[in-house]
């Protein structure tokens, strides 16, 4: 029973669905079709395309829902959210996760993460790195979870705190340009 649950709820491992695209200027979607559905002869173009306008179009993923096509507001916030790289693709399992649903809540959404990147940071300056290998051991068994934030071989090599304020410090100023992109 519960392997039959677990089918049902990952929607798009059992049935394949088309893409859901969008243009911004038309404020229309369209789904597109697979490259298998092209029959021999017929060209496939790998940019989507506007059939009304020929602009291109933007993937927002198979959890997207378009509003009508007269809400402005909301069409304009869609694509401030398509242009810091908030779209609604999802394995199908639980869905594209949080999406705020205006430009104040998505401002503040982003300041949050921010804050959560200086907290990081501030962990990376008072962290004391460790010098001999039983104190790698530590660091490693302990902070894994930090450590794997910056590196994927943390288990192999010494993660300097300069590395992972380095780090952070970049997705501070990628989060302070999605900021700045949106208002």
């Amino acid at each position: 029973m519960d392997q039959i649950k677990d089918l049902r709820m990952c929607r798009y491992g059992i049935t394949q669905y088309k893409p859901h695209y969008v243009c911004f200027n038309c404020r229309k979607t369209f789904k597109r079709r697979f490259r298998k559905d092209v029959k021999n002869g017929e060209s496939f173009v790998f940019e989507a395309k506007c059939p009304d306008c020929r602009g291109l179009m933007a993937d927002m993923g198979l959890d997207f829902e378009s509003p009508k096509k007269d809400d402005l507001k909301k069409w304009k916030h869609l694509e401030s959210l398509y242009s810091v790289g908030i779209t609604f693709h999802s394995c199908g399992c639980s869905g594209p996760g949080y999406i705020p649903n205006s430009k104040e809540k998505l401002i503040e959404y982003f300041e949050e993460l921010k804050q959560t990147y200086f907290k990081n940071i501030d962990f990376w300056r008072t962290r004391v790195e460790p010098s001999t290998k039983s104190e790698k051991d530590r660091d490693s068994t302990k902070n894994w979870i930090e450590l794997s934030k910056v590196s994927s071989n943390y288990n192999k090599e010494s993660v300097k705190n300069q590395e992972g304020i380095d780090y952070w410090i970049k997705r501070i100023k990628e989060i302070e340009g999605k900021i700045s992109v949106i208002k």
